[in-house]
């Protein structure tokens, strides 16, 4: 256990650009009054028990890439960091399965799969950070979803500990036999308790990987190419189209565009041999092939985006990011209200906002959007304002409010309006009965109390 400054300091809060701002200010408030550090799937299970025993209240903590206050609960707490938590426990190489303690990152994941000749293929953009429990804590979607999926679709099992004891899921790799309670523990956030250890399908790591640019004319246009690949296929495996914005300020190259012409860019990548048949299809609908330059330029780049946010905020310069989804015929509707919430909430200090698609499904598709402006006086409540009017455009043209960033208390009220009041209540009843006393993580994705 350690209750030093340094080490509190350094598990306080997560990395939303409000989490920032409030560390330069100083602002100590959400600071743990210690941190343990579990090696075992036991000595996770005691310490919650004690932690009932003795009404305290405790929060997982592992990569601490939470963006939506999921490391922030409402009252004074401990960490549990996960980080010696660190081992490949099992690959079966005949059910193409690993067993990951929870507290493995990324990287690390990926190099010990890759000494067997696998991959996972999950990479989020805080993919160098966040680890194998959080992903399944937040229902993490990687760049990679279009081939492999999304972190929920991969996992086959978990263990979860509780202040009542031990629930392991996952006998078969699927079965009629009641609800499935995995589900229940995918994206709780800690709420429920925490995840000591998760089961996950691999794949042969791939000999080849091809990433290419493909330009069209409008987002309208790119957008229908991207849909008729979700829908009819044949699927890449990874998929993204950027607005005309997005394309305008990230693309390093403008002529390959083609000059002042305008455009947006589609990235279009490959783990495996290049399918012509995907590339037939957005010729078919208009798109331009780019070659590999954009594609490899997004790929070298696609993990700086989190480490600019930084000398942006030095520079005087608001910073953030939200994401939504929703059913392809709203997605149009979706994205020109949530655009225009945020141009309104933002008008003192005129915002760039930048939106893409980088998960798709037959029924629909994220929307992720980018924020730029200078900040005011207090860019906290600056954000807060554009926040809450960026949520209610989502609520009232059909989205959801999160597609992969989570609930944590940012978007706890909006969570609980999207579901309904009786929906609620049943998560209540499985809070209460696994955490009676509401020490693992209270306030997230719930509000405490009635």
């Amino acid at each position: 256990m350690a209750s030093d400054l340094d080490s509190r300091w350094a598990h306080t809060r997560g990395y939303s650009t409000t989490d920032l701002l409030r560390f330069r200010a100083g602002d100590t408030s959400d600071m743990p009054d210690a941190v343990v550090y579990p090696a075992s799937h036991e000595e996770v299970q005691n310490l919650l028990t004690s932690a009932a025993e003795h009404d305290l209240a405790v929060v997982p903590y592992s990569g601490g890439t939470s963006v939506v206050g999921g490391l922030a609960p409402t009252r004074r707490f401990i960490t549990v960091d996960l980080h010696r938590l660190d081992h490949l426990v099992d690959l079966d190489e005949i059910s193409r399965t690993a067993t990951f303690q929870a507290g493995v990152r990324g990287p690390a994941a990926e190099a010990l799969l890759a000494e067997r000749g696998y991959t996972l293929g999950h990479f989020p953009q805080s993919y160098e950070g966040a680890s194998i429990g959080g992903y399944a804590a937040a229902r993490s979607s990687g760049q990679s979803s279009a081939g492999y999926g999304r972190f929920d679709q991969m996992v086959v099992g978990l263990t979860l500990a509780t202040p009542r004891g031990t629930i392991e899921l996952g006998r078969a790799p699927m079965s009629a036999a009641g609800p499935d309670l995995r589900q229940l523990v995918l994206g709780s956030e800690g709420a429920f308790g925490i995840i000591t250890s998760v089961v996950v399908r691999i794949r042969p790591r791939p000999t080849e990987r091809h990433f290419e640019g493909w330009r069209f004319e409008s987002f309208d246009a790119g957008l229908a190419a991207v849909r008729r690949l979700a829908q009819d296929g044949p699927l890449p495996t990874v998929l993204r189209l950027s607005d005309e914005v997005e394309t305008a300020v990230n693309l390093a190259d403008p002529d390959v565009l083609g000059g002042g012409s305008g455009g947006v860019l589609a990235i279009i990548g490959f783990d495996g041999p290049y399918n012509q048949a995907t590339a037939g299809v957005l010729t078919a609908a208009g798109g331009e092939n780019l070659g590999e330059g954009p594609g490899e330029t997004w790929r070298t780049g696609r993990y700086r985006a989190p480490y600019l946010r930084d000398p942006l905020l030095d520079e005087g310069a608001l910073v953030e990011t939200l994401e939504t989804a929703a059913f392809w015929s709203r997605i149009p509707a979706l994205k020109a209200a949530v655009t225009e919430a945020l141009v309104g909430a933002l008008s003192a200090t005129p915002p760039l906002v930048l939106c893409h698609i980088s998960h798709v499904y037959e029924t629909g598709a994220s929307l992720y959007f980018t924020v730029i402006c200078a900040q005011t006086d207090d860019p906290v409540e600056q954000w807060r304002t554009a926040k809450r009017a960026a949520n209610q455009a989502i609520a009232d043209a059909g989205g959801t409010i999160s597609h992969h960033h989570g609930v944590g208390t940012d978007h706890r009220d909006a969570y609980g309006a999207e579901i309904g009041p009786l929906a609620v209540e049943a998560l209540r009843a499985v809070k209460t009965t696994l955490d009676p006393d509401a020490v693992t993580n209270p306030g997230i994705l719930l509000p405490e109390g009635d």
